[in-house]
Order: structure tokens, then C-alpha cells, then sequence
């Protein structure tokens, strides 16, 4: 069986990217513990998931996505300043653990979706975040393994996600 749209892979792999020359894990699945997806959901690069079409169980890969199609470019409308305020507790303090420049802090959107910042600055009146993906401008190099391959059934397909081993399990 090849990888194709409506199969559910399992792939264990090391993603790492450039930084000033550097190369760093950012993530690694293992084979006991592998990432499990279903090809075609839209919940995916679609550039890592064309890199893995017509691959068979054993099939190594290594491939790097240049950030243009990975996850963009940093953009500027990114960034908010919020007031202090907003994270302060009812006598007024700030959690001076978690609001430091470099933490990631998750924080809720105006429409109530749930989502990541970095904070950039505090001072005495706003916390300046970044709400572009940590991943935004840079090349991505992804190597690993494909591990199982299996079609996808009529319930996963109905739902757009795996369920079951490795994925999300109804209760």
C-alpha cells in the first residue's frame, strides 16, 4: 500500500531547522510513540504532506520546506501590545514566572479560539507579544520513517480525524 489522500500514516521523524547556521531538534517522534495522520484533511503543510505521497511502509524520507511554504513569513500584524492588566491577578500582581520575556503563553482571541504568544517586552503599562507560529521563517527539514499505512474508515472520514491508536479517542 502506497500513501495516499484517505490513509492514516504513521511516521516517526526528527524535525529540525536552521538558525544562524545552526541546526535545531525542534521535534522528534519515535517509532513506540509515532505521529499518526490522516492524509488530505487539511490539517497539515500541504508541502509535507506532497513529500509523502507514494512512499510505502519502510520508506525513508528526508526533506526540508522553505519557510515560504511552511509557515509564512513573520508578519507584523502579529504583534499586540496588552495592557498589564490583562494579567494581573485580583490584587494587582503579575505572575512574574510566566509573564518573562521568550515564555509562550497561551491566551484566548477576541472570537474565543485558544492561541499561543511569545512574550517580546514588558513594561510598567503593556506586555508585547508575537502571535506568529515559532516556526514562521523557517526552512523546515523533516527525516524519519513511514511506519504503517492503513485506509482510513467511514467513521475517521466522517470526522476529518484518526481515531483509535495514536489518535483521538471519543469517549
Amino acid at each position: 500500500m502506497i500513501i495516499e489522500n484517505e490513509n492514516v500514516i504513521s511516521v516517526s521523524y526528527e524535525l529540525t531547522v536552521v538558525d544562524n547556521g545552526e541546526e535545531t531538534l525542534v521535534e522528534k517522534t519515535e517509532e513506540n510513540n509515532p505521529f499518526v495522520f490522516m492524509l488530505g484533511t487539511g490539517h497539515l503543510l500541504e508541502s509535507f504532506e506532497k513529500n509523502l505521497m507514494g512512499l510505502k511502509v519502510g520508506d525513508k524520507f528526508d526533506f526540508v520546506i522553505d519557510y515560504k511554504n511552511g509557515y509564512g513569513e513573520r508578519d507584523t500584524q502579529n504583534l499586540a501590545q496588552i495592557p498589564v492588566s490583562a494579567f494581573q491577578d485580583a490584587e494587582g500582581n503579575i505572575d512574574e514566572e510566566m509573564v518573562v520575556v521568550g515564555n509562550m503563553l497561551p491566551m484566548v482571541d477576541s472570537e474565543g479560539n485558544r492561541v499561543n504568544g511569545i512574550v517580546m517586552e514588558v513594561n510598567s503599562e503593556f506586555v508585547t507579544m508575537d502571535f506568529n507560529h515559532p516556526l514562521a521563517e523557517k526552512d523546515l527539514h523533516f527525516a524519519g520513517e513511514v511506519l504503517k499505512i492503513r485506509k482510513a474508515t467511514e467513521e475517521e472520514l466522517a470526522h476529518g480525524h484518526v481515531h483509535g491508536e495514536g489518535g483521538v479517542h471519543h469517549h
